[in-house]
């Protein structure tokens, strides 16, 4: 179908804390407790309307494993939004953030645009470890935008990524009539990953 603009959008983040649900209730509408840990790198496409404009997502779903991060650091090239995510109810994964941000200073494009996303916000009060508050200071930090999300309870999802979908569509659209490109803004092929048969992720609501 014709798009006016292809955008690449990556999510990082720990192994567990949520992505590949975040990114089946973005695209699908759906939510399952049953997801298979991510091997190297997912994706999927969703076509949205921003501005008046056809805008193609290619939303690339990374493994958070240690030993995969070799692999996924690939693909932080050409990624025109990222989204990093942590889970309100793991304390670790939460101060892995700043080390996801030296991979994507260290491997992304300078004028990346980037989210913060504390999933799983559905949690209980006492299973809950990160407040809002303190993800909201840290995304400040950063200056970043900031949402708690929930695939399993689809809080705040389309707002996060239809959020950097316009930031990202904003910038390049400024660029374009700076540098006085014509057609559609793309992201450039990208090789297809896998999921592995077994092994089961942690809970991704």
């Amino acid at each position: 179908m014709h798009y006016d603009h292809l955008l690449k959008l990556l999510l990082i983040g720990d192994s567990g804390v949520g992505k590949s649900c975040l990114l089946l209730r973005f695209s699908d509408d759906q939510f399952t407790t049953s997801f298979i840990t991510t091997i190297g790198i997912d994706f999927k496409i969703k076509t949205v309307e921003i501005d008046g404009k056809r805008v193609k997502l290619q939303i690339w779903d990374t493994a958070g494993q240690e030993r995969f991060r070799t692999i996924t650091t690939a693909y932080y090239r050409g990624a025109m939004g990222i989204l990093l995510v942590y889970d309100v109810s793991d304390e670790k994964s939460f101060e892995n953030v700043r080390g996801w941000m030296r991979n994507i200073e260290q491997h992304a494009s300078s004028s990346v645009n980037k989210i913060l996303i504390g999933n799983k916000c559905d949690v209980s009060e006492e299973k809950r470890a990160i407040t809002k508050a303190r993800g909201q200071a840290l995304a400040d930090e950063f200056g970043i935008p900031f949402f708690e999300t929930s695939a399993k309870a689809s809080v705040n999802v389309e707002d996060a990524f239809m959020t950097i979908a316009g930031d990202i569509k904003t910038r390049l659209t400024r660029l374009t009539r700076l540098t006085g490109s014509k057609g559609a803004i793309s992201a450039g092929g990208i090789n297809l990953g896998t999921k592995a048969p077994s092994e089961k992720s942690k809970c991704c609501s």
